[in-house]
């Protein structure tokens, strides 16, 4: 497999990627199966895509805009348990269709930018000092972590009950 070499910001293949990996992942669902929680405490596939959707204008888009438009602006941290109520009764279509809107304007806008903007740095009152390259590392983590929570739950909701006896062997955690 051969690495994409790209003049750009780092991480921008995978951020472009991730509503397309979604979409496969969510391919087969339901609506029923988007709001299935494996337990009360955990998130459903809906809730998860409610975060994003969230977490892309209210996090990510913003403090991309300060990072560029302040000299080492302040960020708060981001704490998705305060936005439970939010997530709770979201619409999973809405909500994906928000997020694949948001990611896309945000991936555009990320490519105009010199490899350069990757250098400008900001405080994170948890973090400490923290780059826009940083940022971006962060995102895509952030982006795979939610990736392998929604294919947990899909394969917990979706295909394990299907795979009868041989469904036994998997340890599935979501």
């Amino acid at each position: 497999m051969k690495a994409v070499e790209d003049e750009g910001l780092p991480c921008l293949g995978l951020l472009d990627s991730t509503p397309d990996i979604l979409r496969g992942l969510m391919s087969e669902l339901t609506e029923e199966d988007a709001r299935w929680k494996p337990a009360a405490d955990r998130f459903s596939v809906a809730e998860v895509l409610a975060h994003l959707s969230h977490s892309e204008s209210h996090c990510y888009r913003m403090r991309l805009d300060l990072f560029l438009s302040e000299e080492r602006p302040e960020f708060e941290p981001d704490d998705a348990q305060m936005y439970l109520d939010l997530y709770r009764n979201a619409d999973p279509e809405d909500a994906f269709d928000r997020f694949e809107e948001q990611r896309e304007n945000n991936v555009d806008y990320l490519r105009k930018l010199p490899a350069s903007a990757g250098d400008r740095r900001a405080i994170h009152k948890e973090y400490g000092e923290v780059t826009l390259s940083q940022m971006l590392h962060e995102w895509a983590l952030h982006d795979l972590g939610h990736i392998r929570q929604i294919a947990e739950l899909v394969r917990a909701r979706k295909y394990l009950g299907g795979a009868g006896p041989m469904g036994r062997g998997y340890q599935l955690g979501p």
